[in-house]
């Protein structure tokens, strides 16, 4: 029975790798499990390898404790898949996603085929292993994770909803900010402690003549 050893890169730290000899009988799901044996991440949540070409283009999709919308879809389980079934080239290409709510993306391409196992090795086996993964919530610096990402933002991903897009609705949003700014009185705290409005043309019923108003903006926040 052949090995097949697959290189694991993650899309946005290709500094960090993994190797892995798993059996060519075995599934897309011991693959999937094997991948996060080697990052340390808990492997229990929605995810999907995709078979691609050269460039990375996603193709057919197996998927790992799908969704309804995959249910209905028919798309195919990772442990109903032999990895030997899907493997057309030499050099075989998978994009691979991991927990759609907060996604880490993958490239996994075959290295080689082996022919010969080693005796007494328990397949799939990590064979090697650089760098330091990031952590599979927040980042590096320890940063609180944002909320996780409903379904019907997965679904707009599926549709391939853009960041150009979701750019523009932010900018939509900051130009109705700046009407409504100048549309309404200021509050503002007194020395006094009590509320106080600028009048009409702009001068404030205040004793602080020192009092500068604070500029407010907007904070944006960074992707299957």
């Amino acid at each position: 029975m052949a090995l097949y050893r697959f290189r694991v890169t993650f899309e946005d730290y290709d500094e960090v790798i993994r190797e892995i000899d798993i059996k060519s009988n075995q599934t897309f799901e011991d693959l999937h499990r094997a991948i996060h044996q080697a990052t340390g991440y808990n492997s229990e949540y929605p995810s999907s390898f995709y078979i691609s070409n050269d460039q990375w283009i996603k193709g057919e999709e197996i998927t790992f404790l799908p969704n309804q919308r995959r249910i209905d879809r028919g798309i195919a389980l990772m442990d109903k898949v032999k990895l030997s079934s899907r493997i057309d080239d030499p050099h075989q290409k998978f994009y691979y996603t991991f927990n759609f709510d907060r996604p880490f993306d993958f490239h996994v391409e075959l290295l080689k085929i082996i022919l010969e196992e080693t005796p007494g090795t328990v397949y799939p086996v990590i064979v090697k292993s650089v760098g330091e993964p990031p952590k599979q919530f927040g980042n590096l610096t320890g940063a609180v994770a944002p909320p996780a990402v409903s379904e019907e933002f997965d679904f707009l991903n599926e549709l391939a909803f853009s960041e150009e897009d979701a750019e523009e609705g932010f900018n939509e949003i900051s130009e109705v900010d700046e009407l409504t700014e100048t549309d309404e009185p200021v509050a503002i705290l007194g020395a006094g402690g009590e509320d106080e409005e600028e009048d009409e043309f702009g001068g404030e019923f205040s004793d602080n003549e020192g009092f500068e108003d604070e500029d407010h903006g907007i904070s944006h926040h960074e992707d299957y």
